[in-house]
């Protein structure tokens, strides 16, 4: 049995706009990404990327892949033996792209590692380097899917959505998601209410989501939601305090005097100050109110993520905001003035999966949630990353199999504090059913072993929806399954859309040369040949 935590790093970067001058920008953001790896020295590393080969995507494919080998024969990157990246690359499926992209990357030194396999029910053995691009809507080691149109009315096509993968690393077991939402199309609508109507679509998105997770047949199971939420701060409130004691100017579009097209803000000397656009947001000191102090004043117009408090969790934030920086790599520091500054960019988790994190500050093993990059261009968006240590053994989940339906309220759970040996009787004879136990290492422990593991109890309409559940287990027999993997483009004939705008720590092993070779021979990535595809992308992507 594992007796060490596992440090962990969990990083998510919206990479759009580096495929605009891919061949400055992927050796700057790669090089950055992977200083970052050797300084922190995590030994799992998940990497969530969002739009994926930018804009131009058709145009971009080739240059996706060098960003893959940027980061796959890293010397970095040299002693993780176990790998599996997921690249959602078929623009020709509408109705399923979403151009995300999760890399993960397992350390040599952890060897008990398993990934779950959505097909199957179960955990197979993590072995080799496997990359799955193009279509891979048959991957059965990811569970992925875009969110309904209708939560983006604005915008005739959308790419937002999730992937999810679930892992066991040293017997405990979470989920990590890929998200990505919506962003505000326009200055002016946001600020027409607070929270603007961006703001309560994204949060339609995500609650859907929570409770898709909370009421589809797996486990409920602890786990770490990072992407790009596109959160932003109140912009009606941000407005109202950049121009407090100024004169608003609307300029209107020509021949019609409803349609405003800007509004500049003057001092009592005709000076402006702050000026805003649909796509513009521009104050005369920009650089500082913003940069300065890491826009701390600005925090308290952040507010979408209090609407999601009773369900997820996120550390504290010290860093400035991650959108919308300068895409030059000369502005490395500064905000474009395009948008408000925001905290777009996340790394959130269930307060189930807040318990499988060690207590750094009794342990002395430093957590990290920070921007990276901050003097380097990596984009419009810096990645945020989290480096953690993962307790092992920790993850366990317990659940009712089969809540009867007449149950109108659920009983207390099992794995948190209201819970308990109590509660369990009081499910299992309520049910009338037994319970199912999903656990890890094959051993089935009582309840009052959940200390590191309390789960939140679910809500009243995820109970109600529940079906049944598969087990989690992790047991020999699946240690000696052989992995899988399919990965192939789609040959859909769907025209293309038009976008509108609106855990073992251990030391680091010093080979010598005659041994170096076995790690220099390490599987090497499994990659289907691309289908070529003529047709030309219409399309524009925000």
């Amino acid at each position: 049995m594992a007796t060490n935590s596992t440090p962990v790093m969990l990083v998510t970067a919206n990479v759009g706009s580096i495929f605009e001058d891919p061949e400055v920008m992927l050796k700057i953001w790669t090089a950055e990404f992977l200083s970052q790896i050797a300084r922190l020295e995590p030994k799992f590393i998940a990497l969530h990327c969002q739009e994926v080969g930018g804009k131009n995507y058709e145009q971009s494919m080739k240059h996706v892949d060098h960003f893959v080998d940027l980061l796959m024969t890293s010397e970095q990157l040299r002693l993780f033996d176990k790998v599996r990246v997921y690249l959602d690359e078929d623009y020709s499926s509408a109705e399923k792209f979403t151009a995300l992209g999760s890399f993960y990357f397992v350390h040599n030194s952890l060897t008990d590692v398993l990934i779950w396999d959505f097909k199957e029910s179960d955990f197979v053995p993590l072995n080799g380097v496997e990359i799955h691009s193009g279509s891979i809507e048959d991957v059965a080691t990811k569970e992925k899917s875009k969110f309904p149109q209708d939560f983006f009315p604005e915008c005739k096509w959308s790419r937002k959505g999730f992937l999810r993968t679930r892992w066991s690393i040293n017997g405990t077991i979470f989920d990590l998601i890929n998200i990505h939402l919506f962003h505000d199309a326009s200055n002016f609508v946001a600020m027409e209410s607070a929270p603007s109507v961006y703001s309560k679509n994204r949060r339609r998105a995500l609650r859907h989501l929570l409770e898709r997770f909370h009421s589809d047949e797996l486990d409920c199971t602890p786990f770490f939601l990072f992407g790009d939420f596109n959160f932003r701060t109140e912009t009606q409130e941000v407005v109202k305090k950049l121009s407090e004691g100024l004169i608003a100017v609307p300029t209107f579009k020509y021949n019609n005097e409803e349609e405003c097209t800007k509004v500049i803000y003057e001092d009592e000397d005709s000076q402006v100050v702050l000026s805003l656009g649909k796509k513009e947001f521009c104050h005369v000191d920009h650089q500082k109110i913003f940069v300065d102090k890491n826009g701390e004043w600005l925090r308290q117009y952040d507010k979408e993520m209090e609407a999601f408090s009773s369900d997820l969790f996120e550390f504290d934030i010290a860093f400035p905001p991650s959108y919308p920086f300068e895409e030059d790599e000369r502005g490395a520091k500064c905000y474009m003035q395009t948008r408000c500054p925001a905290w777009c960019d996340r790394v959130l988790m269930s307060h189930s999966a807040r318990q499988l994190i060690q207590d750094h500050s009794e342990s002395g093993k430093k957590l990290e949630y920070f921007l990276m990059g901050q003097n380097t261009c990596m984009g419009d968006h810096k990645p945020v990353y989290l480096k953690m240590w993962v307790l092992p053994e920790a993850g366990e989940v317990l659940c009712v199999r089969h809540p009867p339906s007449s149950m109108s309220s659920p009983p207390p759970c099992t794995g948190c504090a209201e819970g308990g040996q109590g509660a369990l009787a009081a499910a299992a004879s309520a049910a009338d059913r037994p319970l199912v136990r999903a656990h890890s290492g094959g051993v089935e422990r009582p309840p009052h072993a959940l200390a590191n593991s309390k789960c939140r109890c679910l809500s009243e309409p995820a109970w109600q929806s529940s079906p049944s559940r598969h087990r989690l287990i992790s047991s020999d027999a699946a240690r000696r399954q052989l992995s899988r993997f399919s990965s192939h483009h789609s040959s859909s004939d769907e025209d293309w859309f038009e976008l509108v705008d609106p855990a073992v720590e251990a030391e680091e092993v010093f080979l010598p040369a005659a041994d170096q070779k076995a790690v220099d021979a390490r599987p090497q990535p499994q990659r289907l040949p691309k289908i070529p595809d003529e047709r030309k992308c219409c399309c524009t992507l925000l």
